[in-house]
């Protein structure tokens, strides 16, 4: 399905130890001043409300309720963290966007926060940018995208919902997503298809999260 490399039994143990560890909440930051110190590898979670965000974090790390999903799109509002392995590593959950039952004025202050943050997190390793396989690219998601090439931010496009759509349309989306990141320099070519519900994919990208907690 992909041209991805395959990883290592060795490689793919890590990623599973590590997300099966302990984990836990640490705070939702309203403001950078918030964020705890830069004292690990950081990664985080990023996409359009309703594109299964929190369905996705609690399945990575077999925890039900760990990111709080809701029937309301749009109810992450600020920079949530979790502690991983215990000192490991940092997972953000950052605001979803795209779609939200708030005002303008709300939502332009969640990317004005999300914008500050991805210019002045040293320790930040990669953006996973979750995108529906339904749905394909959209043109917030692509805003995004520009955001994260400007920044510099190394981000990973990370296909939910994988199982809700036949193979054929899978692989060729896959296909057509890899091509478009030829052309965003901070793109990482190497596109992923999960499925929460059915656990696809989700070996391979808690090795690709196991990886870069050693960076």
């Amino acid at each position: 399905m992909t041209d991805a490399p395959e990883f290592s039994d060795e490689t793919l143990e890590k990623g599973r130890v590590l997300c099966a560890g302990p984990v836990s909440f640490v705070l939702g930051a309203a403001d950078l001043r918030q964020l705890p110190e830069a004292d690990r590898p950081e990664i985080a979670f990023a996409g359009r409300s309703n594109v299964g965000k929190s369905s996705l974090i609690n399945a990575l790390l077999n925890r039900n309720g760990l990111a709080r999903a809701s029937a309301e799109p749009g109810r992450t509002r600020e920079l949530n963290y979790f502690d991983l392995g215990e000192g490991k590593m940092w997972m953000v959950d950052l605001p979803g966007f795209g779609y939200a039952k708030v005002s303008r004025t709300q939502v332009e202050k969640w990317t004005k926060l999300t914008r500050k943050y991805l210019r002045g997190r040293v320790n930040l390793r990669r953006i996973f940018l979750l995108i529906d396989s339904r749905r394909g690219l959209m043109p917030p998601d692509l805003e995004m995208m520009q955001m994260l090439d400007t920044a510099a931010v190394t981000y990973q496009i990370v296909m939910t919902k994988a199982d809700k759509i036949k193979m054929t349309e899978l692989q060729a989306l896959q296909a057509e997503i890899q091509k478009i990141l030829k052309k965003h320099p901070a793109a990482h070519p190497i596109v992923r298809a999960t499925s929460s519900e059915k656990g696809f994919g989700l070996p391979e990208l808690r090795a690709e999260i196991g990886m870069l907690a050693e960076v």
